[in-house]
């Protein structure tokens, strides 16, 4: 295997507050000898778990992205027991586009991975968590929220997992972020996603989905704050007692909460998110935007269920996400 091109300006062995970035050679017409330069922050001190937190895998997904360049801020080492790792920005490229997947060579982060190491930029990117950071963390949480096609409620999240010690220990990660929803996430598209490669190295591993449309709100950016310092406080990396809310326990049995569109056109959504279905409810009607005077078609309910996420914005094309269910669970 050819060695992986990003180069660090930080010392992972140093004790102390680094900050700095991991440096991409990137040959391209306005720079012959330019590179891509993603932010990076380490915070180390003495004996404890190392934890990687990352925000942006995907370009237009905002509350990690703040939640993570205030922590990186604000964070001293002192207070510290263990390692952070800060990645506030993990495909730079697409962050600073406001785009799900990457300008450069049109590649989704999250469906990359192992990734290549003489790949294209997003692949080299994976290739470096894959070999490099990955091994060095314990616990790993990845931010998400909805970006510009979704919007979802807002989110902590595991995955049922064959190692019963592992999902134990990821589930207990998952409740201490106690966002207002934990669930035990279904993936619609598993393969080559960053949350696997993490599953399948032993780690710990928390994600989200925090609100969506393509922004941030004052709600999904606290919930993210919260988060985020609940889970250090987990870990140990930080002393302090966890601000614990009410959270609503969900689970998604089954593809049937899954509504996927067999026609495009314009949106006329029925539920909203957070309404509890039963099966056969109507979800949306879809409106012909070719065409006037005819009958919109109807998607209903597959399951009883609570709408947990929605297409974002107004308009669907055949073969898209247009809802997603999700059971609650009696605690």
């Amino acid at each position: 295997m050819r060695d992986n091109p990003i180069s660090a300006t930080i010392d992972f062995a140093a004790a102390g507050l680094q900050h700095g970035y991991l440096r991409l050679p990137h040959s391209r017409n306005d720079s012959a000898w330019g590179s891509i330069q993603i932010p990076i922050t380490q915070v180390k001190n003495g004996k404890g778990p190392c934890v990687l937190l990352t925000g942006a895998n995907h370009g237009d997904e905002y509350e990690g992205p703040l939640a993570l360049v205030e922590l990186a801020a604000n964070l001293k080492a002192e207070e510290v027991s263990g390692t952070v790792i800060i990645v506030p920005f993990m495909n730079f490229p697409a962050f600073l586009a406001g785009t799900r997947v990457s300008p450069i060579d049109d590649l989704n982060m999250n469906r990359v991975f192992p990734g290549q190491p003489d790949g294209s930029p997003t692949q080299k990117i994976a290739d470096y968590f894959q070999r490099i950071l990955l091994p060095m963390a314990d616990v790993v949480l990845d931010f998400h929220s909805g970006g510009k096609t979704l919007d979802f409620l807002p989110f902590a999240a595991s995955h049922a997992l064959d190692d019963p010690e592992q999902q134990a220990r990821c589930r207990a990660a998952r409740d201490a972020f106690n966002a207002p929803f934990t669930i035990e996430m279904r993936e619609i598209d598993a393969l080559g996603m960053y949350d696997d490669a993490v599953e399948r190295m032993g780690k710990t591993f928390v994600t989200t989905e925090l609100g969506g449309g393509g922004t941030a709100t004052p709600y999904t950016a606290e919930i993210a704050r919260k988060g985020l310092r609940n889970l250090l406080i987990h870990t140990g990396i930080l002393q302090g007692s966890l601000s614990v809310a009410p959270t609503r326990r969900l689970s998604q049995d089954d593809d049937r909460c899954f509504h996927i569109t067999r026609h495009g056109g314009l949106v006329d959504f029925a539920a909203t998110l957070g309404q509890t279905l039963a099966k056969g409810d109507l979800i949306a009607r879809i409106w012909d935007t070719r065409h006037t005077g005819l009958a919109p078609r109807a998607v209903h309910a597959a399951m009883d269920g609570l709408l947990v996420a929605r297409h974002h914005p107004g308009l669907v094309q055949e073969g898209d996400c247009l809802a997603v269910l999700a059971t609650e669970i009696e605690t």
